[in-house]
């Protein structure tokens, strides 16, 4: 006999153990507690075969939602299919897709950016910011990178501007996309957007692109440009860190791209740097400098954005501090 949904919860729980499954009840409402409790406590003999069934379905549940997590539900029944068929594959996603919470416009992240790009070139920018706050902040900064910087602007200040978004215009604006790439289904309020949006998004995209956005913004709206500004670390701002966060920094980059990324900088930040070298490793760097000779602007800005790149990483890692605006340092 087929065992049911709460049946099979009843089994897992079981064969969790006691203490496991004990830690498992705080996550839980009253009455999944009682039906669950209810369920254990009518389970009388079962096949070994059927615990292989229980922890089998569990499994591919479980990846399954991290297929719909990172794709999407087409994405997860395309890889889904692969292993288990197709009748099983949907049987799968249809049960996830009925209680969990799909990110919207999920269908679009596995879509080529440049064609997602063009495609949003000739919509509404607050329909580009509305689907460019939902995508990851990576496919976003290769979307936005790909317009016209009179729209890379405007973009990117509705982004930042944005609180929330009901659930009618997501699904309209997925109801065109649809005709385009993909199906849709509908969402719950969500919030999306907002500075952090923009910080993610201008982290991942090329140097020129997110100084041109950030010049823009500040032409239009300097207190937003400033808030953006405060919460990223650009590669001028080196000059604010501490001695011993640059020493730890420049313990991680290679000399060659050091000196590529200091070619045409202020003295402020130059100085800075070698600064904190031995008086033999800034020799060095100089002469690497003087017989590099011209260099194009978008290897050295390339440089500086891999060097700020290893700078938010050790930030992220608790290696050094960045203060951010009026952030207080206690020594």
């Amino acid at each position: 006999m087929a065992l049911t949904g709460g049946q099979k919860a009843a089994l897992f729980m079981i064969a969790l153990g006691e203490e496991i499954a004990a830690s498992v009840y705080p996550h839980l409402v009253d009455s999944e507690i009682e039906d669950l409790t209810m369920q254990i406590a009518n389970i009388g003999k079962v096949e070994s075969d059927a615990f292989d069934e229980v922890f089998e379905d569990f499994y591919q549940t479980v990846i399954a939602e991290k297929y719909i997590t990172e794709g999407g539900v087409d994405y997860a029944r395309e890889l889904l299919e692969k292993s288990l068929g197709a009748d099983r594959a949907d049987e799968v996603v249809h049960k996830l897709s009925t209680f969990l919470q799909v990110t919207p416009f999920d269908f679009i992240r596995r879509t080529d950016s440049s064609n997602l790009a063009n495609f949003l070139r000739n919509e509404h920018p607050q329909t580009i910011a509305l689907v460019l706050a939902y995508l990851r902040p990576a496919q976003s900064s290769m979307v936005i990178s790909q317009l016209t910087p009179k729209i890379q602007t405007d973009v990117t200040r509705r982004i930042a501007l944005m609180d929330r978004t009901s659930p009618e215009v997501i699904r309209e604006v997925e109801h065109v996309l649809e005709k385009n790439l993909s199906s849709v289904m509908s969402q719950e309020m969500t919030q999306a957007g907002g500075v952090e949006s923009v910080v993610q998004i201008l982290s991942n995209v090329d140097r020129s692109t997110e100084k041109s956005i950030l010049e823009n913004i500040e032409k239009e709206d300097a207190d937003l440009a400033a808030e953006i500004k405060n919460k990223m670390f650009v590669f001028e701002d080196i000059v604010t860190l501490d001695d011993r966060s640059i020493q730890q920094v420049l313990r991680e980059i290679d000399t060659k791209e050091l000196s590529l990324a200091l070619k045409g900088v202020a003295e402020e930040v130059q100085s800075k740097i070698l600064g904190n070298l031995s008086k033999r490793a800034a020799e060095m760097l100089k002469e690497d400098m003087e017989f590099m000779g011209p260099v194009r602007l978008k290897d050295v800005e390339a440089g500086q954005q891999r060097i700020v790149k290893v700078i938010r990483s050790l930030e992220d890692a608790g290696e050094i501090i960045i203060a951010r605006g009026e952030t207080e340092m206690i020594t």
